[in-house]
């Protein structure tokens, strides 16, 4: 069996009720009976999120002296989006279903007896393939004409290249540099699939790594080592990531080179990052339709060009629902008395974990024991994220925090009070998630001990 045709509906069924039960995502408008391809993050997802993001903005911009951000506008210039051909090419085939009236991407439809058929009612009455363009399209101010017309953006790139005059301006870059930018994209998908995999309202991490042309190449491997890096850096490994080199037929026409990163989800093998080499497609299409120069001077050789450009796309709810994915496990454990149970822990990388601490005061009717859990909870707050539990039995307790996907909990006991001497006065039980192993650590000593974990 090839690893696309791996997959494992029962372990997805188990991580979205998980997800739901635990507050890390929810459906939009659920209330309502839910909004079709939108979800909305909850407390947990939320923080999980934030950490991806700003993780790939530390990597990316403030660790590295040749990449600058940006944060471009949501709607956009009608005249960008024709610029860049998405407003006539930007399409998926879809074919309507005669037999129940459903709208299906053509290309994604299941064969029986080598004829595509409707997924959901099986029927093989279907209509011509036809073009549907995915983009948002709404109207800007009080009146509503052709004029009026702009859209959601379906990515984030196009207000890279179309700024990137006044970025080079403005930030004095040479070649080669990048500008990276993380934000909101819309497409009207036909399909959303996959939980939050295939979305309608999607988050992108993306570079546009500005190069001379006789850079590209070389860049576009340095790039797909570099994102390989980060992904491992945030507890992906990479026996569990494919790099699929795209193949001439399948690339983008101005496309010279491209890799997709892949992840082996519970459904099957797919995309995560696509690393493209677009030669100096996107700042020519800009600069003959706006008739503005988007060139590059290089003062070495008195050579005036257009830059070409590498470009490291990710998906943040993709790469979000990867670690949710690699992190969650479920084990037996056995307790003193010969007692087992099955423990759901989720193992996110400390420095992707929504919670980085939990604190625990043993008994929350011991005045001493809630006031040295305050004391604690005060010291690592404004550091890292914590959470503060006095409500029931300390080893269900733990167990919230370890579906929470938690790696550390403190717990203070009589000891810390030095009821039991005073060499452990002052010290807490330091308790790790994964191997559920426990120490004591001073309170003073926390931050030294459990900052560079999570940073």
């Amino acid at each position: 069996m090839s690893a696309e045709e791996q997959t494992d509906p029962q372990r997805m069924e188990k991580i979205v009720s998980l997800c739901k039960r635990r507050g890390f995502i929810f459906q939009s408008g659920e209330i309502y009976g839910g909004l079709n391809g939108v979800w909305d993050y909850g407390p947990l997802g939320a923080e999980l999120k934030r950490n991806l993001k700003d993780y790939w903005w530390r990597v990316m911009v403030r660790e590295r002296d040749d990449i600058v951000g940006l944060d471009g506008s949501i709607l956009t210039h009608r005249a960008v989006l024709k610029a860049s051909g998405h407003e006539d090419t930007f399409s998926d085939p879809m074919v309507d279903c005669r037999t129940c009236n459903a709208r299906l991407r053509a290309d994604q439809l299941p064969e029986k007896n080598g004829a595509p058929q409707c997924p959901s009612c099986g029927g093989k009455d279907l209509t011509e393939p036809r073009a549907f363009n995915l983009m948002f399209r709404t109207n800007m101010g009080a009146s509503e004409d052709e004029s009026s017309v702009a859209y959601l953006r379906p990515e984030t790139a196009q207000s890279i290249f179309v700024q990137f005059k006044n970025v080079l301006d403005t930030a004095r870059k040479k070649l080669p540099f990048g500008i990276a930018q993380i934000g909101k994209a819309f497409r009207n998908e036909i399909n959303p699939r996959n939980y939050i995999f295939r979305s309608r309202e999607f988050e992108q991490m993306e570079l546009e790594y500005f190069c001379a042309p006789d850079d590209g190449m070389r860049l576009l491997d340095y790039w797909l080592e570099e994102r390989l890096r980060f992904y491992e850096n945030i507890g992906i490994p990479r026996t569990k990531l494919h790099v699929l080199t795209v193949p001439d037929a399948d690339r983008a026409f101005y496309s010279k080179g491209t890799y997709d990163i892949e992840y082996e989800f519970p459904f099957g093998v797919q995309e995560l990052e696509g690393v493209a080499y677009r030669t100096d497609y996107d700042l020519m299409a800009h600069q003959n339709a706006s008739g503005k120069p988007l060139e590059y001077f290089d003062e070495e050789t008195k050579a005036k060009f257009v830059p070409h450009v590498v470009e490291p796309s990710a998906g943040v709810d993709r790469t979000l629902l990867a670690l949710i994915c690699e992190a969650y496990d479920e084990e037996t454990i056995t307790d003193e008395k010969g007692k087992s149970e099955t423990r759901t822990v989720m193992r996110f990388h400390p420095r992707m974990a929504p919670i980085k601490v939990g604190v625990f005061p043993l008994l929350k009717n011991k005045p001493e024991l809630v006031a040295k859990a305050r004391e604690a909870h005060a010291l690592l707050k404004s550091h890292m994220m914590t959470f503060y539990d006095e409500a029931g039995a300390i080893g269900r307790r733990y167990r919230r925090q370890d579906e929470a996907g938690t790696p550390f909990c403190l717990t203070i006991d009589f000891e810390t009070l030095g009821e039991r001497g005073d060499e452990l006065r002052d010290t807490v039980t330091l308790r790790y998630r994964d191997s559920m192993k426990q120490e004591r650590v001073k309170i003073a000593d926390l931050l030294t001990t459990l900052l560079p974990q999570v940073l």
